[in-house]
Order: C-alpha cells, then sequence, then structure tokens
C-alpha cells in the first residue's frame, strides 16, 4: 500500500535550514547530494512507514509519532512523522534529541 507522503511547513522550514547550514558550510556538492538523499529518505515513507519505530516522543503526545534516523553517528537526523489513514505526515527534521511541543497545532497548519 503506497501512502502519501505530506511535508508541513515546519518541517519544509527545517529541511531549509539544513540546506542552509550546509551552504554556509561550503559543503559543495557533497552537502547538496547528502540533502537530496535526505529528501529521498522523506519520500520513501511512502512506503512502510509503520517500519520506523516510534519516536521517544510518542508518549507525550496525543497520537502516533514515529521517527525516521538519517546519517551517521554524530551527524544523524531524525525525521518525525505521524500517520493518519494513506497519509504520512512529516513533521520535524531535526538534529537534536529534544522533547516537541504541542503538535496539535502543526497538525492543523497542514
Amino acid at each position: 500500500m503506497a501512502f502519501r507522503v505530506e511535508v508541513t511547513p515546519q518541517a519544509e522550514q527545517d529541511a531549509d535550514t539544513i540546506l542552509e547550514w550546509l551552504l554556509s558550510q561550503h559543503a559543495g556538492e557533497t552537502g547538496l547530494r547528502w540533502f537530496l538523499r535526505l529528501k529521498e529518505a522523506i519520500d520513501s515513507l511512502a512506503e512502510m512507514p509503520k517500519r520506523c519505530p516510534l519516536a521517544p516522543e510518542n508518549a507525550s503526545v496525543p497520537f502516533e509519532m514515529r521517527q525516521l534516523l538519517y546519517g551517521r553517528n554524530p551527524h544523524f537526523y531524525r525525521i518525525l512523522f505521524t500517520i493518519e489513514d494513506e497519509v504520512v505526515y512529516v513533521l520535524r527534521a531535526d538534529r537534536k534529541l529534544r522533547i516537541l511541543k504541542d503538535f496539535a497545532d502543526i497538525l492543523i497548519a497542514a
């Protein structure tokens, strides 16, 4: 079963911030390839998104939150998402292991 992947405005902003950082570090073509693979990882959620484990924040939110890890330690990113019916909503793309609050607003804005 194929899912539709929708990226929330917050996740788009996160991706923009990642790209800006890569460019500021003069990562060049290597950084751009890494970023494109990050986008491909997000797109891969269209197939079997439940292959990804529950996020640590799952117990703190009123819906199921999962995470896809991308990259290598210490430079890995968490793609946080939820699944509703046949849609995967990408909520954040974040490097930090932080507690995310008030996801209801993110889903309403999507």
